[in-house]
């Protein structure tokens, strides 16, 4: 049976949560394979919000396994806390539903405090963190001294881990001027989590191997979007973790031959949160109007988002980076009533042509846009589940993103909703 990843293909908030719910009823498995609680999935069903940071947005959609993979960098009381918020929205959550991979690092305390001490006190360039802790354990992870879930279960194992943490940390936050972290108190707070969170832990990758054999389908869940990338994103405006489809194998423990379609999901529009290029960027009423009619606030952080006109350039690279066999477009209602939309198809630099956005960071902050302009649409595209519900001007609007990305639409998304979205190609087809 096939499997599919789904990947943010711009920078984040594209809408990932509600097309990977909408999927999730094709699906026997939802696996999480990289990022943190800084991800922020809202997803609406049936009038009911649901806010998702740490679990799958697999898990609101009953008789599914949900996956926590080692990929993921996971804050276990962020966690317990998520769980029973959907509890109490009457979401059933039990270890037969979700599972977290043993060697899935832990988020604790003194990371969040490290990286709100870094972000304050930076006074060169801030990177825009969420402040969550998420780029400091993952620097613990590739140190080797972080925790992780299979540790909670031996107390000599759990102290050992701590105390190497603990050298590296009390040794940064003296010249941050922050007090030494308090072991004991540290101690007794992983103790105490210790049960609730080894009543999920599982050695995931030996589940995913007969889950494969059993002939289920697996949908792998990204977090963010390719441009966040540690490597291919807008460096050093980045995550800390991997982002693109190439993740999804390592970050839960399958080979590369588990993946058959990579789904990557992009808005009809362009948006990003925090600092770093944005080359489509719009300072007026065109991007006023992108921010209020798209509800552009973060998840996560409540942060406006930076909204600007739709990057075909930047797209068509992510595509490239992560292998997408086709995208899913998302927002268009967003651009219902523009008159005039406009499409990056270019980067002027320096007088030079650009076809691709350059790695260095000088040459991007040094990129302007060359636009096609497309007419627009009066009519409304909200709610529509086929072609024939949308007017005729933005399905060539559709038409010309695949031509200038170089990738099909599989999916078009048409409002928050779980069932306003119109399918082309099914991901999960043999």
């Amino acid at each position: 049976m096939a499997n599919v990843v789904v990947v943010g293909a711009q920078w984040g908030d594209e809408g990932k949560g509600k097309i990977v719910d909408w999927l999730s009823e094709r699906a026997d498995v939802i696996a999480r394979f990289q990022g943190g609680h800084n991800a922020g999935h809202t997803l609406v069903i049936d009038g009911e919000v649901y806010k998702l940071h740490a679990l799958p947005s697999g898990v609101v959609r009953g008789g599914k396994l949900s996956i926590i993979g080692n990929g993921v960098v996971l804050d276990p009381w962020h966690l317990l806390g998520e769980i029973e918020t959907l509890r109490a929205q009457g979401v059933t959550i039990t270890p037969e539903t979700l599972m977290i991979a043993e060697n899935t690092p832990l988020i604790l305390p003194f990371h969040g405090e490290l990286d709100r001490a870094r972000e304050s006190q930076n006074s060169v360039a801030k990177i825009g963190t969420t402040g969550r802790g998420i780029g400091p354990c993952y620097e613990d992870k590739v140190g080797r001294r972080v925790i992780r879930v299979a540790d909670l279960a031996d107390d000599a194992t759990l102290e050992l881990r701590l105390d190497r943490a603990l050298i590296h940390h009390d040794a940064l936050r003296r010249g941050l001027g922050l007090e030494p972290i308090d072991r004991d108190a540290v101690l007794a707070k992983l103790r105490d989590v210790a049960p609730a969170i080894l009543e999920y832990a599982a050695p995931v990758w030996k589940v995913l191997k007969e889950k494969r054999k059993a002939g289920k389908r697996i949908l792998f869940e990204g977090a963010q979007g390719a441009l966040l990338d540690i490597d291919f994103g807008t460096y050093p405006f980045v995550t800390s973790s991997n982002v693109i489809a190439g993740q999804a194998a390592t970050g839960v423990g399958v080979g590369p031959g588990a993946i058959d379609f990579v789904l990557g999901i992009v808005k009809a529009y362009t948006t990003r949160v925090g600092e770093g290029p944005f080359p489509t960027e719009l300072d007026d009423d065109d991007g006023q109007r992108l921010g209020e009619r798209g509800h552009e606030f973060g998840t996560t952080t409540g942060r406006k988002r930076r909204c600007g006109w739709f990057d075909a350039c930047l797209v068509r690279q992510t595509c490239a980076t992560s292998g997408v066999s086709g995208i899913s477009l998302t927002k268009l209602d967003v651009l219902d009533g523009f008159e005039t939309l406009k499409i990056c198809v270019g980067y002027e630099l320096d007088g030079k042509t650009l076809d691709y956005l350059p790695t260095a960071a000088d040459e991007q902050a040094r990129c302007t846009p060359i636009y096609e302009e497309i007419a627009g649409w009066s009519e409304s595209t909200e709610g529509a589940r086929s072609w024939a519900d949308l007017p005729a001007q933005a399905i060539k609007y559709v038409r010309r993103i695949e031509e200038l990305i170089d990738c099909p639409v599989a999916l078009v998304s048409t409002s928050p909703e779980r069932d306003d979205t119109i399918l082309v190609t099914d991901p999960f087809a043999d």
